[in-house]
C-alpha cells in the first residue's frame, strides 16, 4: 500500500515543504494538498519546492476543479512540473466545493469535469485536445510525458464517471462499509466500460491521529481533532441529499444518515480542527470516518481497507500531532502494513 500526506497550503510555505520532507523520510510515496485559491496559498508554486526538496516524492491537489483555471493552464502546469522533475505529479479533480463556492460560483457539472479530465489529459501527457473548436497541443512537451488524472466521488454517477475515464479514485473517508460499497461501484462500472478495473487506482483518504493508548481521554481529544472532517465531508453528502432525497436507493443511509441536524457550514474554519460548524458530526462518523487510537488500531483498519482493494491511504494531516503522525507511521503503520 501507498501512503499519502495530505495538507492545507497555510503560510507559511516552508512548513509545507517541511513536513512533505519529513513524510518522504518517513516512507510516504505521494504528497497532496488541497486547492482552493481563496481560502490557501496556490499549491502549484508550492509544489515547485516540494519536488526541489524531495526526491521521489508524487504530488498533486486533492483536488482541482474545471473552473479555478483554464484547462490548458492546469495541464501546462502540471506538464511543467514533469518536464522540471520526471513525471512526478498527479491530477487529483472533483467538483470544487470551497474553491468554487467561497468564490461565489456553484461546484462544477459532472459533464464538466468529464471534459475537462480528457483536455487535461491529453494535454500533459503530450497529445492534442480540443478546446471548443480549437486543436492544441505543447510544443515543448517530452515524448514520455505523462499525467494521471484522478477523481473524486461519493454519489452513484460520480462513481460510475470514475470507473468509466479516470486513472484513480479519490474516496474521502475510511468507512469500511462504504469504502466496499462505493469501490465496488467504480470496480463494476470500469468493467462494464470495457476496462481491466486495477488500472482504476482506489486512494482513501481521511484524518490519521494515533493516540499512546485507547483511554477515554485520549480518544475524546483525537476525536475533537478529527471532527471537522465529518463536516467536510457533510458538504457533499448535503448536495447528494438534494439531488436523491433523504432515504433513496442510490446513496446508502450509513452516508446521509448523520447530517440531519447539521445547519450550515462557514468555509472560513474548513478544514480545521476549530472548526465550530462540526458539531453536529457524533463520534460514531469520527471513528468510522477517521483513522484514530493507537498503531494497532491504525494497523487493522489500514489491513482491512487494503484487503477491499485500497491501493494508498492518504493521511489528511490537520490536527494538533502533524509531526508525530507523521513519524508513527514511518517508524510503526507503514512497515507493519507493508511487511
Amino acid at each position: 500500500m501507498d501512503f499519502g500526506l495530505v495538507l492545507q497550503t497555510d503560510p507559511p510555505a516552508s512548513k509545507v515543504v517541511s513536513l512533505m520532507k519529513r513524510a518522504e523520510r518517513n516512507g510516504f510515496t505521494y504528497g497532496w494538498t488541497f486547492d482552493s485559491a481563496v481560502l490557501w496559498q496556490e499549491p502549484f508554486v508550492i509544489y515547485s519546492q516540494i519536488l526541489a526538496n524531495t526526491t521521489k516524492l508524487t504530488v498533486g491537489p486533492m483536488v482541482t476543479n474545471p473552473g479555478t483555471r483554464t484547462w490548458e493552464v492546469t495541464a501546462s502546469t502540471f506538464a511543467t512540473l514533469n518536464d522540471m522533475f520526471g513525471n512526478r505529479t498527479v491530477c487529483g479533480i472533483g467538483r470544487g466545493d470551497s474553491a468554487m463556492r467561497v468564490a461565489g460560483r456553484t461546484p462544477n457539472t459532472l459533464a464538466r469535469i468529464s471534459e475537462a479530465m480528457k483536455v487535461i489529459r491529453a494535454l500533459g501527457s503530450g497529445q492534442e485536445a480540443d478546446l471548443g473548436g480549437t486543436v492544441i497541443r505543447f510544443p515543448w512537451i517530452k515524448e514520455d510525458a505523462e499525467l494521471p488524472v484522478w477523481m473524486a466521488a461519493y454519489g452513484p454517477k460520480a462513481l460510475k464517471m470514475t470507473g468509466e475515464e479516470a486513472d484513480g479514485f479519490i474516496l474521502q473517508l475510511a468507512d469500511l462499509y462504504l469504502t466496499e460499497y462505493m469501490v465496488k461501484a467504480v470496480k463494476d462500472a470500469a468493467v462494464a466500460a470495457g476496462r481491466d478495473p486495477s488500472e482504476v487506482k482506489i486512494c482513501v483518504a481521511a484524518p490519521a491521529y494515533v493516540t499512546e493508548d485507547d483511554s477515554p481521554e485520549a480518544l475524546a481529544h483525537a476525536r475533537e481533532q478529527c471532527r471537522w472532517f465529518g463536516g467536510m465531508v457533510g458538504n457533499h453528502v448535503a448536495d447528494l441529499v438534494s439531488k436523491y432525497g433523504e432515504h433513496s436507493a442510490a446513496v446508502p443511509d450509513e452516508l446521509t444518515d448523520y447530517i440531519k441536524a447539521r445547519e450550515g457550514y462557514d468555509y472560513s474554519h474548513h478544514g480545521r480542527a476549530d472548526n465550530p460548524d462540526t458539531a453536529f458530526v457524533p463520534d460514531e462518523i469520527v471513528d468510522r470516518f477517521c483513522v484514530i487510537g493507537p498503531v494497532e488500531k491504525h494497523i487493522e483498519k489500514l489491513n482491512a481497507l487494503r484487503e477491499l482493494g485500497v491501493d494508498q491511504f492518504a493521511v489528511y494531516d490537520m490536527h494538533d500531532a502533524q509531526e508525530t503522525t507523521i513519524d508513527a507511521y514511518g517508524a510503526k503503520v507503514i512497515p507493519a502494513v507493508n511487511a
